[in-house]
């Protein structure tokens, strides 16, 4: 039977969290004033303001959720703050992480040509990143991987490393710095549906499920006075309505970025079409 504190709101230290986040931003330091002058062309900037203010939204997502007290909610007391937070870490992170990559350092990290680039190239497609990414998300809301990583902290971040992998994974096709793995405008619009479909499946599995699904959580320490029934309801809605709505909204943008690129060609062919009035 497990157990949870009464003092939920307790301060918790995560030295971890932050030695990722300082480590991430020395990394970023190292590359920008020692890596970058010598691998852009003389009069071009190393990074934009772009990639600077993308940089500091991932970190600061990050952290808000690894940290105090996202992490120790969704850790003991709420499997919907649990889910809010394997959302940041899956769905918001990693495409701001990729937009903070500017395309020289991409092409440092995954050169696109060459055996690596092939391998490279076949791993990133969106039915490999994919299938992957959504393999991921179902194994680790099996009743047993969740509950294993409530009571094994090594156990429990070794799988939120799997899941900010694998969505930075998934992302490639559609944030890639390297513009070789991304795909067209319209590929990009079906693979985001398809990521927002298949998540269905456990959400509703979440929503309507009867009695408990997780023992980690069900105990008498209640957050807010939430049930644990309603908990795991909350978590499904989180899950399909606040991770669908999301990608949709990624949908979108990349549906008016198509139809704006193309708009001057339509209007070009309008008028090279358009019959000749006679006089």
């Amino acid at each position: 039977m497990f157990s949870a504190s009464t003092d939920i709101w307790r301060y918790q230290f995560h030295p971890e969290v932050w030695i990722i986040v300082l480590s991430s931003v020395l990394l970023a330091y190292y590359a920008i004033k020692v890596v970058g002058p010598n691998a852009v062309k003389s009069g071009e900037p190393v990074v934009t303001k772009k990639h600077k203010y993308a940089f500091v939204a991932a970190i600061a997502f990050l952290w808000f959720a690894s940290d105090w007290p996202l992490h120790d909610i969704s850790e003991e007391y709420l499997y919907s703050a649990h889910m809010l937070q394997h959302l940041i870490i899956s769905l918001v992170v990693p495409p701001l992480l990729l937009l903070a990559f500017p395309e020289w350092l991409g092409r440092l990290l995954v050169s696109p040509s060459g055996k690596t680039g092939i391998i490279v190239q076949q791993l990133t497609k969106p039915v490999v990143a994919g299938f992957i990414y959504n393999f991921v998300i179902i194994v680790t809301h099996l009743p047993f991987t969740v509950n294993y990583s409530i009571e094994n902290g090594p156990f429990h971040y070794f799988i939120h490393l799997i899941v900010f992998i694998s969505s930075l994974w998934m992302w490639i096709p559609v944030m890639s710095p390297v513009p070789e793995l991304r795909r067209s405008y319209p590929s990009q619009m079906v693979y985001l549906f398809l990521m927002s479909v298949i998540p269905t499946v456990p959400a509703g599995f979440l929503t309507f499920a009867g009695g408990s699904l997780y023992d980690a959580y069900d105990h008498s320490v209640r957050l807010w006075g939430i049930g644990i029934t309603t908990d795991q309801q909350l978590a499904g809605l989180v899950m399909k309505l606040i991770g669908g709505i999301y990608l949709w909204v990624w949908i979108a943008t990349r549906f008016f970025q198509w139809s704006r690129r193309n708009r001057p060609e339509m209007t070009l062919v309008t008028e090279t079409t358009k019959p000749v009035e006679r006089v």
